[in-house]
């Protein structure tokens, strides 16, 4: 048996042939509809026939299959004059209420605005001149007339594009069509049911703010505009996917974020050429200059008030409808290691903080190759003691230290994966077990020693105290790296890969910017490095960002310290 007969035989192949029940001709002529189904590939204006609207949007919205699609048709009174119409919602996105007090009623019912019974032709102006009375007057205009006095609801628009309209209806509006009207009217009566703003479950600060964003958007949206509260807050609409059409808002202050900036992000949006987008980490990855490394070159946060700070230093923040992140633009390596709660400490508490931090990232991502090296090529730097120590504790492990190590790193990942995946009541009791007992019985048994047990709860406790998830992530994925590179040739194989990997991160740019700013290359700060300066001390803003306007505060702020009053 050659090649060629062992692959017909194990490779699979679809059949060619297939049993599907076709309708015949007659029957497939009489239900073929008048609208064609190619003319739903295209962007189709409104008919002005109502009957031709029905039916194009019967076919468009599949009404003979979907059961929440709602077509309501009724007869509205204009001037005691009846013209044909039909409502299109979905059913569960809208507010019911809303439809029938502010929509159907003021249409259908008589009233003194639609059975006015007297002139047709609409005063315009009016002036008397020499005794005589001089008026302009315009006809009807029923596109007009329907909107500003039978329509009550405050967000109405007029459009002519069935695509428009389909777009309103799927985000929860209602389209209103009028018999003779090549114009249909989109109308904000979403209600569908949505969750409440709520506490961080993932950026917890102890002095501060206790509210995060949500899947709606124009919940997020409002939440930084209510902290923000000036006018110079621009928030720009876009709809990302082909097929989802999801919503998306760039958030930038308009008197002092760089215009390259904002005009980069639009750039960058505006020509994504997918079909879903359903999340603002899907975005992330589309929008990132480079992401071969796997390092986050854009900031997220659950939390209102960090997107404020970063919003008021000149960045643009990005959301995306149905998710409760947002994501910061541009973002630099200093940026990953700052908490919400550096804001609300004072300033050497914070530094202290953020000291801890820079060395829990060292520890995270080295440590573990640090041992081995040591262990491996580099005992003469341990004291005698200690030395003799891990040779006991290792006298009846039958694994080299690199396997024993990879063994235990690899368990502590499939602790923590299981103890987020698993209910939350026992979500504690997996981390105690994996911990405790699991711990104890490998050393018992002789699989791992008892040093490499701290080595490892040293290393995954710090990596906990990065702030940023993503950033925590890449650290615990390289530490891998590390630890493979000390046991190959000890400090000379780490100290080989960190130079490599530092010329990656000066390499890399997050919209423009360096990413490792303002640490390489050094610039001149104006107190916007890593440590966090005293909140009087704040009046410039970073330069590296090179935002609109210089100064936040005036360079004596605290005017009640060195004004004295006039009594």
């Amino acid at each position: 048996m050659n090649l060629q007969e062992l692959k017909d035989f194990f490779v699979w192949k679809p059949e060619k042939r297939y049993q599907f029940t076709l309708p015949d001709e007659e029957n497939s002529n009489q239900n073929k509809p008048t609208v064609s189904e190619s003319d739903l590939n295209f962007s189709k204006d409104i008919f002005s026939n109502i009957s031709e609207n029905l039916e194009y949007i019967n076919s468009r919205f599949n009404t003979m299959i979907n059961s929440d699609i709602v077509i309501r048709e009724f007869e509205i009174l204009v001037r005691n004059k009846q013209y044909k119409a039909f409502l299109l919602f979905i059913d569960g996105m809208v507010n019911s209420d809303l439809i029938n007090n502010y929509i159907l009623k003021p249409l259908m019912m008589k009233n003194n605005a639609n059975s006015y019974d007297g002139d047709y032709d609409k005063i315009i102006s009016e002036k008397v001149t020499n005794n005589v009375t001089i008026r302009k007057v315009k006809k009807l205009d029923l596109v007009q007339y329907i909107s500003g006095c039978l329509l009550p609801q405050n967000s109405l628009k007029e459009t002519s594009s069935f695509d428009e309209l389909v777009s309103g209806v799927n985000s929860g509006n209602c389209s209103l069509f009028v018999d003779t009207l090549n114009i249909a009217f989109d109308i904000e009566v979403k209600g569908f049911s949505q969750r409440a703003v709520g506490s961080p479950n993932n950026e917890i600060v102890i002095k501060g703010p206790h509210e995060a964003f949500v899947e709606s958007i124009r919940v997020n949206t409002s939440l930084l505009r209510r902290i923000v509260n000036n006018e110079s807050l621009i928030i720009e609409g876009f709809q990302v996917g082909n097929v989802t059409q999801t919503q998306c808002a760039i958030c930038y202050m308009k008197d002092i974020t760089n215009e390259d900036l904002i005009n980069e992000v639009k750039y960058r949006i505006s020509n994504l050429d997918v079909d879903t987008i359903l999340s603002s980490g899907q975005l992330e990855q589309l929008m990132m200059d480079n992401e071969t490394m796997g390092i986050p070159e854009m900031l997220s946060t659950e939390r209102p008030d960090k997107a404020t700070t970063y919003l008021l230093q000149g960045r643009v923040i990005i959301f995306i409808n149905g998710n409760p992140y947002a994501t910061i633009a541009p973002a630099t390596l200093i940026d990953f290691m700052a908490s919400p709660e550096d804001n609300n400490l004072k300033a050497p508490f914070a530094n202290f903080l953020k000291s801890i931090r820079f060395i829990c990232a060292f520890i995270t991502l080295l440590l573990p190759g640090i041992y081995v090296a040591v262990t491996s090529f580099h005992q003469e730097i341990l004291p005698t003691e200690l030395l003799f120590s891990i040779l006991a504790s290792r006298e009846n492990v039958p694994f080299p230290v690199i396997a024993e190590i990879l063994l235990m790193e690899i368990s502590f990942e499939i602790i923590r994966e299981a103890g987020l995946r698993v209910p939350s009541p026992i979500g504690p009791t997996i981390g105690i077990v994996g911990a405790l007992v699991l711990g104890q019985a490998a050393v018992s048994a002789s699989i791992v020693s008892p040093i490499l047990i701290i080595i490892v709860a040293i290393t995954g406790i710090s990596s906990f105290s990065i702030p940023d998830f993503s950033f925590g992530f890449h650290l615990r994925l390289y530490r891998f790296l590390f630890t493979i590179l000390g046991f190959i040739s000890g400090f000379l194989g780490i100290g080989l890969g960190l130079f490599v990997y530092i010329s990656i991160l000066c390499n890399l740019k997050s919209f423009g910017i360096n990413f490792t700013l303002p640490i390489a290359p050094s610039v001149n700060t104006k107190g916007n490095g890593y440590f966090v300066q005293p909140t009087w001390k704040q009046e410039f803003l970073a330069p590296y960002l090179d935002p609109k306007k210089d100064t936040s505060q005036d360079r004596i702020s605290m005017k009640w310290k060195f004004f004295h009053r006039k009594d």
